[in-house]
């Protein structure tokens, strides 16, 4: 295994996921999945789920579904997005359930997968994908047509981690034109964020995603959630360069003789971003260690007082609400979002997982 490696604390993702539950204890859990789990391994955080009870997964591409079913998950798995009807063979051979926002969609997907279960969007705001409101009859009864069952119809809030008002604005919207049908139908709405929120719970499915994981949707909030990972690293060569010496491509940085640089077997390829170049920083038994000198590819180092032995665990991403290291903290000091760090971390990084 390389000498750094991610810890996924399974018990964490029970806690998370039981939070959730209370907060719509009559709706049935779409579990979000997609890119890896954010980062924390699908194929077993979709088992580990499952053997809690959940029987409903969500991805983002025929490739994720194809990848799940490989592992022997067998239960529904629902594609989030429109699909293409140049993707219906993938999605009918990976036996996911399609999103359906257009006609010729919804037509290629049959031609593929005869009657089969498919899902439709409703774009009540967000602006990216789904059917108009009004239109939404009007497909319903076009996807009947073909033979396909609509085992669900959803939306998706724009800015249910910021604006309660605006959320409950697509939610009615949403509502309003599955009034309209002439029969009702499964519906859901509510993510990571509304699930907290209490926003569209009460519907038949919610989707929570971030929250699974211990991540807050609006990065300020902890709502009682446990972050599930932590990434340890040890280093590969500890050593005390000369003062002006360089280190790292472009020489951004001079040790000043009075300091062991310390190498990292990680980099921006692994989810370490290098615009963390001079300005990161990471755990150890001693403190925190500065990042110098810009980060590579595979490797990154690190400045410290006093030499360590090979052995000493680094904390790259601790799982608490460290401004320096966490998730959370780094995202805000990158100014991007705790989504983003979490779904980049690479798929070559050894996952470890802590059973319960």
């Amino acid at each position: 295994m390389r000498p750094t490696w991610l810890e996924i604390n399974l018990a964490a993702i029970t806690h998370n996921y039981e939070l959730l539950r209370a907060h719509a204890p009559r709706a049935r859990v779409i579990a979000v999945i997609k890119a890896n789990a954010y980062g924390h391994g699908a194929v077993r955080v979709a088992k580990h789920l499952r053997d809690r009870g959940v029987n409903f997964f969500a991805v983002a591409t025929s490739g994720e579904a194809a990848e799940l079913r490989r592992a022997g998950v067998e239960e529904p798995l629902l594609l989030l997005g429109a699909l293409h009807p140049a993707n219906a063979k993938d999605a009918a051979a990976a036996r996911a359930i399609p999103t359906i926002t257009t006609a010729a969609a919804a037509r290629a997907f049959a031609a593929a997968a005869g009657e089969a279960e498919v899902h439709l969007k409703v774009d009540s705001g967000m602006g990216r994908v789904g059917v108009a409101p009004a239109q939404l009859s009007e497909l319903v009864r076009e996807v009947e047509a073909l033979g396909l069952h609509i085992g669900g119809i959803y939306t998706h809030f724009a800015v249910a981690d910021e604006d309660r008002q605006e959320t409950e604005r697509q939610l009615e919207l949403f509502l309003a034109a599955a009034a309209n049908l002439p029969r009702r139908y499964p519906l859901h709405a509510a993510n990571s964020a509304a699930t907290l929120a209490n926003v569209a719970t009460e519907l038949d499915y919610v989707r929570p995603g971030l929250a699974l994981y211990g991540l807050s949707p609006d990065m300020k909030s902890g709502f009682g959630l446990r972050p599930a990972l932590a990434w340890k690293a040890h280093p590969t060569q500890v050593k005390k360069p000369p003062a002006g010496h360089g280190v790292g491509y472009g020489l951004t940085y001079r040790a000043s003789g009075d300091e062991w640089i310390t190498t990292l077997p990680f980099g921006y390829a692994d989810g370490f971003f290098r615009a963390l170049s001079n300005r990161g920083w990471v755990r150890y038994a001693g403190g925190y260690a500065r990042v110098v000198g810009r980060v590579s590819m595979d490797q990154t180092t690190v400045s410290l007082p006093e030499p360590v032995e090979q052995g000493e665990v680094f904390t790259v991403v601790s799982p608490d609400m460290d401004e320096r290291t966490s998730l959370t903290g780094r995202a805000r000091q990158l100014d991007t979002i705790n989504y983003e760090l979490a779904t980049a971390l690479s798929a070559r990084l050894p996952r470890v997982y802590l059973e319960e």
